[in-house]
């Protein structure tokens, strides 16, 4: 513990000593009190004067009394509601029958200083207590103190002897920390729920940047900051926090104006004391500082002093919170009887008195030197008919919570005594007034639990705090006054959860009829994202356009979201569309040519086949091996339709189909033109004595050549199909906004070895086809069966790398190009020259031209 604590504690004990054992205190401070003996007596401090003129000590003498100055009318109205509750409970028989209650009520000067020297004073022996009274009675309880540090300097005290304390305005959350305040009460809301109350409020209306300010004492640094923390839950940034105190120099009010002039907010939190801030709001006004929508704690927001015309100028519209509002029965005739002339001595009264009606009360003969500069009362007048706001009892708040806490006190003290609560049958009392101890009222106060004449619930939880429940106050100017008019509510409940109401169409803006906006940065449309700018608060940033294939549905995004992977990001970023699914079609231009090439080659196969089966006895047509030929045509024909299987939107079967399909037709193409390189060349070696090898190659062996050869590449494709079949496929990776649907050959070992078997045939054909380059010239049908497999191999050797380098739909061009190439190449080269001489030259159709021979060329 602290040094200056342990003195304070040591001079209570002393003091408490001395009063429970009737020795004669040392010194006593001068203050003047409210007073009035009773069996219980109850301590108040309340900052009637709210400034405290501070004087230069020189330790050579006594230091001088305590001077105060600012009479604060509202405080005064607080003592005068303890003591009209006192009266109340006095006068009511189910409350401490046959017990009355005594008050003594001090100025604090909104100083912790001399709040602590009013706790000091409340701990000893009243003054106004002879000496010889046997058992002068001390404070059971003290109601204390508006400010919050001020109650802090109280409840770190008095704690310690657990002498009860009950707040009715300090608001610090700090202040429920039962560890440091054992004994500490309050009838107002903690600072805890008033700033989720303002993050909430903030929150509503979308406000982001914004200032605050704060007085340099407990109530002002602790509510800022849980303030602070709950906005920065909701993203907020507070651009700047001033402080402020009414013993400041007007240089650093002046600051604090120039701080708020040069900042972009329009939203400013003030969480100061109505003494404090009121400097700073002349101030403002003075400099005609508009265009700032002001929130407000509740120390202020309904304080009599600012709520002038004057300070609207600048502060109309503000908007903040307050305890609930209550009309107390019987007050205002109570508060207009008070006069300096039924009690001369009764302190502030003479003060009260020339605040309301001008003039200076004294009693005969006691005009001072400083009096006779003021007006003097004539003793005629009179409050009957006053206006001002003191005697409006409809709406109060802050002496409603006076009024809690004295009745709290007496239910507390009624317990103790009679040892059951208020409203139950009356027995004797089971203690003494004499014997109440300060720790049993605190014990007592924890379990009071009743329901007021208003129907409010009054109660305290664990840690002596009371249910949270705020109105939401707007200023509005109306008839040329000042209006805290009631917009809404807001209420937390035990399990955190809150509830926020308010009526947005009634509030009165200081920046016009519509809702204020307070923003560092605006904020980001949909299609972009926040951007931090460095080296400043969260709420400024820059705003980036989302990415490609990224979106920010919603405005005000961090980030952006990526795009499934079958959708894409639109022009404005804004929302995901599918991609485009691309694939060869029947009705796109490429589509149309492949399909009419492919059916005119079709045509043209059926047309040469045509042509074969009408001239079969012709010479040309028996010397090319007409059923072979045949065969081939119908391979070719095959091959010609292959390509139609390409076109359209990928399936499982088409896959399966247009793969196997394609390898079976072109190696049963292929086998025939085997069979008929090998007929050709084995029937012109026969013309050779002893060459016997054409009689070995009859049609029998011909179509053995062309079903083996064809029934290998049948069993590639059913194993194929069995194992690993093609099937289809969504490709990703050639545009990011296209989705290339196509078929996956499955394995890419049996799509070569397809490729490959057809490859080694067309090669052996080339190979034979090139032995019989020097037969005879009339007919050399080996030689357009060698220029046929050098076109065919030329494809398919470019088709390979082709066919690997192009990208989406145009893979599959380049296959079906190979394939309409390579049959073209077939159809044109063996069978052309044939039609030729049938069609053009049929003079050459005879067996003698046919088997004639001159000399070879050389291909």
């Amino acid at each position: 513990m602290h040094e200056p604590h342990r003195a304070i504690i040591l001079s209570l004990f002393v003091l408490y000593l001395n009063t429970v054992s009737g020795c004669e205190p040392l010194g006593r401070f001068n203050m003047p009190s409210l007073f009035k003996q009773g069996d219980i007596m109850i301590g108040g401090i309340f900052p009637v004067f709210n400034k405290d003129i501070s004087s230069t000590w020189t330790f050579e003498g006594e230091p001088p009394g305590v001077k105060c100055a600012r009479f604060d009318v509202r405080a005064f109205r607080w003592t005068q509601v303890m003591i009209f509750a006192i009266e109340e409970i006095n006068n009511d028989p189910a409350v401490l029958p046959n017990i009355s209650l005594g008050y003594r009520i001090l100025n604090s000067c909104s100083s912790p200083t001399n709040t602590l020297r009013a706790a000091l004073t409340l701990a000893s022996r009243p003054e106004e207590i002879g000496v010889t009274s046997p058992c002068p009675p001390a404070i059971s309880a003290l109601i204390a103190e508006a400010g919050s540090s001020q109650s802090l300097a109280v409840a770190g005290t008095l704690g310690p002897f657990q002498v009860p304390i009950v707040s009715y305005f300090s608001t610090c959350a700090c202040l429920s920390d039962r560890a440091k305040y054992p004994s500490f009460f309050r009838t107002i809301p903690s600072d805890y729920f008033q700033a989720k109350a303002l993050a909430a409020l903030v929150k509503h209306f979308g406000w982001q940047w914004i200032g605050a300010i704060q007085s340099d004492n407990d109530y002002g640094r602790n509510g800022i900051l849980a303030f602070t923390e709950e906005v920065k839950k909701l993203g907020v940034c507070v651009a700047f926090v001033g402080t402020v105190l009414r013993t400041y120099s007007e240089d650093k009010i002046l600051d604090v104006v120039e701080m708020i002039k040069k900042s972009t907010v329009r939203v400013i939190l003030a969480f100061v004391p109505e003494g404090d801030f009121y400097p700073l709001m002349k101030e403002v006004v003075k400099q005609n500082i508009t265009g700032i929508q002001w929130i407000a704690s509740e120390a202020w927001i309904t304080a009599i002093q600012p709520s002038t015309p004057e300070i609207y100028q600048a502060f109309g519209g503000a908007l903040g919170f307050v305890v609930q509002k209550m009309a107390i029965p019987n007050l205002k005739p109570f508060l207009t009887g008070i006069s300096p002339h039924t009690d001369p001595n009764a302190a502030f009264v003479r003060d009260f008195w020339e605040f309301m009606v001008g003039c200076r009360p004294v009693s005969h003969g006691e005009i001072t030197a400083a009096e006779a500069i003021n007006k003097i009362c004539s003793g005629n007048e009179t409050l009957m008919d006053n206006q001002d706001m003191f005697f409006n009892v409809r709406e109060l708040r802050v002496s409603y919570n006076v009024y809690k806490a004295v009745y709290a006190i007496a239910h507390a003290l009624h317990q103790l005594l009679f040892c059951q609560p208020v409203g139950e049958k009356m027995v004797r009392p089971c203690l003494n007034t004499s014997e109440i101890e300060p720790k049993q009222v605190t014990d007592q106060l924890q379990r009071v639990n009743f329901r007021d004449q208003f129907g409010h619930n009054v109660f305290f939880d664990v840690n002596g705090d009371p249910p949270a429940s705020y109105d939401i106050i707007n200023w509005q100017l109306i008839d040329g006054q000042v209006q805290h008019v009631t917009l809404g509510h807001f209420a937390s409940d035990v399990n955190g959860n809150h509830r926020l109401s308010i009526q947005e169409e009634e509030i009165v803006w200081r920046t016009g009829k519509m809702v204020p906006t307070s923003v560092c940065s605006n904020v980001c449309p949909a299609g972009t994202r926040k951007a931090q700018i460095k080296g400043k608060p969260t709420c400024c940033f820059d705003c980036i356009t989302c990415a490609d294939g990224t979106i920010a549905n919603s405005t005000g995004s961090a980030d952006c979201t990526p795009c499934p992977q079958d959708y894409w990001s639109n022009e404005s970023k804004d929302e995901c569309i599918p991609k485009m699914i691309e694939f060869l079609t029947y009705h796109e231009p490429m589509g149309i040519v492949i399909t009419i090439v492919s059916l005119l080659g079709a045509s043209l196969t059926l047309a040469t086949m045509m042509v074969f089966l009408h001239y079969r006895e012709t010479p040309v047509i028996k010397a090319s091996n007409s059923e072979l030929s045949c065969f081939l045509l119908f391979s070719l024909f095959l091959c010609f339709l292959c390509p139609l299987t390409f076109l359209g939107r990928p399936t499982v079967w088409t896959c399966m189909l247009r793969h196997t399909a394609f390898g079976v037709t072109f190696a049963l193409c292929i086998s025939c033109v085997l069979g008929k390189t090998i007929v050709v060349v084995t029937a012109f070696k026969a013309t050779i004595p002893g060459n016997k090898v054409a009689g070995k190659f009859g049609p029998a062996q011909q179509r053995i050549i062309v079903c083996f050869c064809t029934l290998i590449q049948i069993v590639i494709c059913v194993l194929w199909l069995t194992l690993k079949p093609p099937f289809p496929d969504m490709v990703f990776k050639y545009s990011n906004k296209k989705i290339i649907l196509e078929c996956n050959t499955g394995s890419e070992a049996a799509f070569y070895a397809v490729l490959g078997y057809i490859g080694i045939l067309a090669i052996i054909c080339l190979i034979l086809a090139f032995l019989g380059r020097k037969l005879p010239d009339n007919f050399n049908e080996a030689k357009f069966i060698t220029f046929s497999m050098l076109i065919f191999c030329a494809v398919w050797i470019t088709f390979i790398p082709a066919y690997v380098s192009s990208p989406g739909k145009f893979t599959v061009a380049v296959e079906i190009f190979a394939i309409l190439s390579s049959a073209i190449g077939l159809l044109l080269s063996i069978f052309a020259p044939k039609c030729f001489i049938i069609f053009i030259k049929p003079e050459k159709n005879t067996k003698k031209h046919v088997m004639g021979k001159t000399v070879n060329k050389k291909i």
